[in-house]
């Protein structure tokens, strides 16, 4: 059976990255493996995650490539040279352009905070998303993952899981259930199914 070859965008921590490796380890993805691990943060812990599990990763900074444009080509050169299938973001901070996403029909995956079309798009990532949930009163959130497309949380959804907010919530507590809950659970279940997809 051929295995769908998956890079990893991060920019921090790498919960998510730790998820989907956990997953592969559980059997939970087993229709695609994780081949790289791309950051656009030399200090993102994720690297380490990637380190420890003997998953082969990369920094790019645009920074350090001078503008978006020769970021993304930075990126996209390591992309192809591990022949790389389907492109997970888990965390990654950078909006793509236009020029980018167009290359990767419904081949860039994106887990979001919220239960979109609500608390999304520019500006909403981190913190931010359940800041604005707990302040707009909403009794429900959870989260979505969704295909990538040029408009920032724009692209087809492919799951969705709510989480139900608790009285004493403050954006932290909320954050760390909407990942235990939500993120950790349909982001593995996402990456499998599209992973099988492009396979078949």
């Amino acid at each position: 059976m051929k295995i769908a070859r998956i890079a990893v965008l991060v920019s921090g921590g790498g919960t998510n990255l730790q998820a989907l490796i956990d997953a592969q380890n559980n059997g939970i993805i087993n229709s695609g493996r994780i081949e790289l691990v791309i950051s656009n943060n030399p200090d993102a812990y994720a690297l380490t995650r990637a380190a420890n599990a003997g998953i082969a990763s990369v920094v790019i900074t645009r920074k350090h490539c001078g503008s978006q444009r020769a970021f993304e080509e930075a990126v996209v050169q390591a992309l192809e040279n591990s022949n790389i299938d389907l492109i997970v973001l888990a965390g990654f901070m950078s909006i793509l352009s236009e020029d980018f996403t167009s290359r990767y029909p419904e081949r860039i995956l994106n887990v979001h905070p919220s239960l979109i079309p609500s608390f999304c798009g520019a500006g909403y990532y981190g913190l931010r998303v359940h800041e604005e949930a707990l302040a707009y009163g909403v009794k429900v959130t959870g989260a979505t993952v969704h295909f990538v497309n040029e408009i920032p949380d724009g692209g087809k959804i492919i799951f969705q899981k709510a989480v139900e907010i608790q009285d004493g919530d403050t954006p932290e507590i909320l954050q760390r259930r909407v990942m235990e809950q939500a993120e950790w659970k349909i982001l593995p279940e996402a990456v499998e199914i599209v992973s099988k997809q492009l396979m078949s």
